[in-house]
């Protein structure tokens, strides 16, 4: 790790970012403040700073730290823009949306929403972790009195809608089986599926995209977009009980009638909106919020369809256009009245309908992604709309997805056919640039001008090709800076700042990445398990051996023949090979175990859970060739570990 460069605190933001900023706040309409008045509506009572603690003390959310967010001026280090949206995600506690409909906002990034019914109250999304869905339900009883749960609804397949259930339901309810639980057609294979083969990777990209490692303040995280954080705690994924298969489905839920639209492989690969015909209500998740939404996140994902994105919003007005009073969605705060919903959802409808095809337009003009960013323009009637703006999606980053969707990564030009990796062509960009000190000098005047894109990228050369040069990585943190200090968009201001910091500070430290929760494990397809075990198989290692194991699993029913060959895991279902190295007979339950890190294969076969025929041994040879994965790895410098 590089020791800390001494001095190198966080600075001040520079002429030219003062300049942008002016520009701004000439350019939009802060003087309208209506979504100050919408996130305050309603509002019942909260948790005092929605401080939330595990049983044991350790704080799973806080707004204590963001305290200095009270100032309605933005200071000289914050996009005014972002700033904006960052006061407005301040609001927290419970909120009534209407007579029989409430919100819990702010004791997550995400919304839990609360329909009332006959008899009970019903669960719309459960937050991020346990202990804040519980205090979340427990705020709702405060204030609404004590009802039983009568549904709990799932939106969609991120974990900041599903993670918290089991703060909601107990486990005499949940073995009851009585509650359903409801969600979108293939919720659970994406789910569990969307983060597990990526993960390690998604999960360090992550801290640029959030923040979590910033300090919070007006020099460093203010906030992301869609929220203030990610929320820390205990997190469990409950199966769902009733799937919702085509739009137009309806339940009827504790007297409350539901009209379900389908909207997969939009923000979600599974994800539904709802409207209620007895509150006017129209909840459209996670589509149609207070901020330009991102089709393919910093963390990684795949690419999110623009396209059906609009086409989606476009059905919603067409089945309920005109009928809701109220909208609210699972971040953010509601919109009411009939004309600036169905405003809402048509500019909403356009932003991604606009951004999709001129990325095409221009595409098929033979512009590459840079260039379209570079390019393209959103139309006044959105620019000027608040909720069209890129607090975490970007414009300039959205139109790269699209291609990337269309075209893929290359964009053509042999020359980005076969690049040298950023070592190796770091070290001969230095030496066509003259050396270190030669472009030391003529970044620090470019600095001077404002030109940070530009000093980014030659000083990253100079920093992948002399990692121990001081002053590259002083210069090069505090252009990240500048950038950070510019950006509307929370994701790239946390990117950048979190950049500078780790080029002052080393990458921060981290306890080793725990073993996947056994509740996870059970939610994965056995086929999945394998494919994860897949990853994690060291090709190079692997070299010339061939190991053939046979798998039966007596409580699901299944059999599988998990092969080594060619350095690639491969596995048949249904099957069981004559020839196999050996043979294991368990319940699956007992693999989760194993792999949850809840017990050994020798414990396992010790205590007769596991029965075994033929080599044992070979299934050791097997483990020996897997990786564990690195919960940190270097980003903005070059890798300290060789990884082969």
């Amino acid at each position: 790790m590089t020791e800390t460069i001494a001095g190198e605190a966080p600075k001040d933001a520079s002429p030219s970012v003062l300049a942008q900023h002016a520009a701004m706040l000439d350019a939009l309409p802060f003087s309208d403040t209506a979504d100050f008045d919408d996130a305050a509506r309603g509002f019942l009572g909260t948790i005092e700073n929605a401080h939330i603690t595990t049983a044991q003390g350790r704080v799973v959310w806080s707004l204590e730290p963001y305290r200095f967010l009270t100032s309605e001026d933005a200071p000289p280090t914050v996009n005014p823009s972002l700033w904006r949206q960052s006061r407005l995600n301040m609001h927290h506690g419970l909120f009534e949306v209407v007579p029989g409909v409430y919100q819990v906002r702010g004791l997550d990034i995400a919304n839990m929403t609360l329909i009332e019914g006959d008899s009970g109250v019903i669960v719309v999304d459960t937050l991020t972790s346990i202990e804040g869905a519980r205090a979340a339900m427990e705020l709702y009883f405060r204030h609404r009195g004590k009802r039983p749960v009568m549904a709990v609804i799932f939106t969609h397949t991120h974990t900041d809608h599903w993670g918290g259930a089991r703060g909601v339901l107990d486990d005499e309810t949940l073995s009851s089986g009585r509650v359903p639980i409801i969600a979108p057609d293939m919720f659970m294979e994406h789910a569990v599926s969307e983060n597990s083969i990526a993960g390690p990777a998604m999960l360090r990209r992550a801290q640029y995209q959030f923040g979590p490692f910033l300090a919070k303040g007006a020099r460093g995280q203010v906030d992301c977009g869609l929220g203030k954080s990610m929320a820390a705690g205990s997190v469990a994924l409950l199966r769902p009980t009733d799937l919702i298969i085509a739009s137009g489905d309806r339940r009827v839920i504790d007297g409350v009638e539901f009209e379900f639209q389908m909207a997969p492989n939009s923000e979600a690969p599974a994800e539904m909106h709802f409207y209620l015909p007895r509150y006017k209500l129209l909840n459209l998740a996670e589509n149609c919020t207070h901020n330009f939404h991102n089709l393919l996140p910093f963390r990684g994902a795949d690419v999110r369809d623009a396209l059906a994105w609009s086409k989606y919003l476009g059905e919603a007005l067409k089945m309920w256009g005109g009928k809701a009073e109220a909208m609210c969605g699972q971040h953010h705060w509601p919109v009411w009245g009939r004309e600036r919903i169905d405003t809402m959802i048509r500019q909403q409808r356009d932003l991604y309908k606009f951004a999709h095809d001129q990325t095409i337009r221009l595409m098929n003009h033979g512009l590459t992604p840079s260039e379209i960013a570079e390019t393209i323009r959103l139309p006044k009637s959105l620019e000027g709309a608040w909720h069209g703006r890129g607090y975490y999606g970007h414009i300039r980053h959205n139109v790269k997805a699209i291609y990337q969707k269309y075209l893929g990564w290359y964009d053509a030009n042999p020359v980005n056919l076969d690049p040298m990796p950023p070592v190796e062509s770091g070290r001969k960009y230095v030496e066509y640039m003259g050396g270190a000190d030669a472009i030391l000098e003529r970044a620090r005047k470019d600095f001077a001008n404002g030109e940070f894109r530009f000093v980014a990228q030659a000083l990253s050369h100079l920093v992948f090709a002399e990692p121990e040069n001081q002053a590259a990585r002083a210069l090069l943190a505090d252009t990240f800076e500048q950038l950070g200090y510019a950006a509307e968009s929370a994701t790239w201001r946390n990117s950048y700042l979190f950049g500078a910091q780790e080029l002052r500070q080393g990458m921060p430290k981290a306890p080793a990445r725990p073993a996947m929760p056994r509740e996870t494990l059970a939610a994965l397809r056995t086929e999945q398990l394998w494919d994860v075990l897949g990853i994690r198989l060291n090709g190079p290692k692997a070299e010339g051996k061939r190991i053939v194991l046979n798998w039966k699993f007596t409580d699901t029913n299944e059999a599988f023949i998990l092969n080594l060959e060619n350095c690639a895991l491969t596995y048949v279902a249904g099957a069981q090979a004559g020839d196999a190295d050996a043979s294991f007979t368990l319940v699956r339950s007992t693999l989760d175990e194993v792999i949850a890190k809840l017990t050994t294969f020798p414990e396992a076969v010790g205590s007769g859970k596991i029965s075994v025929t033929g080599d044992a041994m070979r299934l050791t040879e097997l483990m020996t060739l897997m990786d564990e994965f690195p919960r940190m790895f270097e980003i903005v410098e070059p890798k300290r570990t060789a990884v082969s």
